[in-house]
């Protein structure tokens, strides 16, 4: 029986990569090693919690000691890493966070890895994912490919184009088998309301203010949660060894019209006079460093892999928003604690005069 580590799978997108494993590979051995920290739920997993293929192992990728041990104990044939600090805005309050997790946690699982299997990799694969924002800003035109320069320009994805550097070089040093993806944005269910979507959804359902960066022209590609995780199947099994792919949803959209679609939506589900949520934008100050656009060329993974999105965005937002209202007591609870103190340090005082 093929044993499967994976990192990160509490979260959000782990958590979709998770269930589907899980359900979908009942010959698998699935161990899910994720450290709970703020973004990390196990209610986003309980109803696969009981599952007899299914393993959850709280620690920290951080830990040498601790991956060392799990390596060793369990065996793993192959790890899906996604365990990562991902927001742009506490790397830029707290940046060694993130070299800690994304870099050190990275190259403590590439070692533990290769010290399992060194000289004996067939049927072994380290799967790393990553993010479009590796690849730094683009104008009004073009898109990125997997040939595209890295120009990280963030704390964040400067952690993770090192993540990335160290995966393709332990592939090349020592013959580790490795598949890189580099993903753009993701919404869906059990997103943790720090990021644009969930954040929003939860300040309209509560007449909270919608806090907009800038001038909110800013682009970003969306992917839809479920869609990735059915990619990150389909590539962890079918893609070939020291490979890149990336993953997009064949959309993009300014922030500005994302939002207001969003309040356009939430309007007509909470039974509110069309118009009533835009009111609750509000414009303020910039962030440092804000890449203007990210755009995915997706069609390497399409052509050679067969994945495409399942949904359009119009009809991700909907199953997204539906998800949300349904789920009220799991936002309540999320929605607390060291999350509130950390909203009100990002926003207060900072909207634009």
């Amino acid at each position: 029986m093929k044993k499967i580590l994976i990192t990160g799978g509490a979260g959000f997108i782990g958590s979709h990569v998770v269930r589907r494993f899980v359900t979908q590979y009942p010959d698998y051995e699935i161990y899910n090693l994720d450290a709970l920290t703020y973004a990390g739920n196990l209610e986003n997993i309980k109803d696969i919690q009981d599952s007899t293929n299914y393993t959850f192992l709280k620690g920290d990728i951080t830990d040498k000691a601790l991956v060392d041990g799990l390596f060793s104990e369990y065996r793993f044939d192959g790890v899906i890493h996604l365990a990562a600090e991902s927001h742009v805005d506490r790397s830029i309050t707290n940046p060694l966070a993130f070299v800690t997790t994304n870099v050190i946690g990275t190259m403590n699982l590439l070692n533990a890895f290769k010290s399992l299997w060194a000289g004996n990799w067939e049927g072994k694969r380290f799967y790393h994912i990553s993010t479009d924002e590796v690849y730094g800003t683009l104008g009004a035109e073009g898109l990125f490919t997997e040939t595209t320069p890295y120009a990280p320009n963030s704390p964040y994805s400067a952690s993770k184009a090192s993540s990335d550097h160290f995966v393709r070089a332990y592939g090349e040093t020592y013959g580790l088998p490795y598949v890189i993806t580099n993903c753009s944005n993701n919404y869906g269910p059990n997103h943790f309301p720090e990021k644009l979507i969930p954040l929003f959804i939860n300040n309209i359902i509560e007449n909270k203010s919608l806090p907009v960066y800038g001038n909110g022209k800013y682009t970003r590609d969306w992917l839809f949660v479920k869609d990735h995780a059915v990619a990150i199947d389909i590539a962890f099994h079918k893609g070939k060894d020291f490979e890149t792919y990336n993953i997009g949803g064949f959309n993009e959209w300014q922030n500005i019209d994302l939002v207001k679609l969003l309040c356009s939506i939430m309007d007509k589900k909470l039974n509110r006079e069309s118009g009533s949520s835009e009111k609750l934008i509000t414009y303020v100050t910039d962030r440092p460093g804000h890449d203007l656009r990210y755009a995915i060329d997706a069609s390497k993974i399409k052509n050679e892999l067969g994945w495409e999105p399942s949904v359009t965005f119009e009809q991700g937002l909907d199953i997204t928003v539906d998800w949300f209202l349904q789920n009220e007591d799991w936002l309540k609870n999320v929605t607390s604690g060291d999350y509130t103190r950390y909203y009100e340090m990002q926003y207060t005082d900072k909207q634009s005069k």
